[in-house]
């Protein structure tokens, strides 16, 4: 059981990534201007070069290994989505990193997957990646309004069902546990009142399409109230 202090220290890093997350996303709506390009190019590097710096840093100290060293969990995906979508401001792109951050990379935050064991340098990157990847969305969907179009979840949810589907192929090529296919985080989280394998896995995509809907809605609403009647 993590110990109280630890406990504090990882909500206030979790409220200090979404009040940055808020923030950055009501000046670009509030203030837009030339400095929103510069400021998505700047996340989006940032994104990419923090996704790429735990990997680099696992083959320095000789600890990376297919099994642990490929960026498939949906929270490594989505950072490289994010800086993609910051860079492109494709659609489809910002529809994806919408969904996957607030139906998986806020729950990651929420209930951290922060070990003891792990090195300052892990902890720093583990809030660094997930807060940069929900202020991405947010920038994104509140501040730049690349808002999810109609037929949104049904893509990301047929999107995400083929995404998972290619990490289970990788686990089993290599005996990885990439989004927790095999086994649920050695820490608690939603998995674990969901069940016991593969029960659980079952719970979680119900939970994401509920999710999905969910984060769907006022923009459908918005959409139907402008509708001619």
């Amino acid at each position: 059981m993590p110990h109280v202090t630890e406990l504090a220290t990882e909500h206030l890093a979790t409220a200090c990534c979404l009040a940055a997350a808020a923030g950055l996303s009501l000046s670009a709506r509030l203030r837009p201007g030339p400095w929103v390009r510069a400021a998505a190019l700047l996340l989006g590097a940032f994104l990419f070069a923090w996704d790429a710096a735990w990997f680099v840093s696992a083959g320095v100290h000789h600890a990376w290994t297919p099994a642990v060293g490929l960026p498939l969990h949906v929270c490594d995906a989505a950072a490289v989505l994010a800086a993609v979508a910051l860079w492109t401001r494709r659609p489809w792109l910002v529809e994806l990193l919408y969904f996957w951050a607030f139906a998986g990379t806020l729950q990651a935050l929420l209930t951290p997957t922060v070990t003891p064991d792990l090195s300052a340098f892990d902890v720093l990157q583990y809030y660094a990646a997930h807060g940069g990847v929900l202020a991405a969305a947010l920038f994104l969907v509140v501040g730049v309004r690349v808002t999810p179009r109609p037929g949104a979840v049904r893509r990301c949810a047929v999107l995400t069902l083929g995404y998972t589907a290619g990490v289970a192929v990788v686990d089993l090529l290599t005996g990885g546990d990439y989004m927790y296919l095999r086994q649920p985080p050695p820490v608690h989280t939603l998995f674990d009142l969901m069940g016991p394998w593969p029960w659980y896995l079952a719970g979680s995509a119900l939970l994401a399409l509920a999710l999905f809907a969910a984060l769907n809605a006022p923009f459908w609403w918005a959409r139907r109230a402008r509708a001619p009647a």
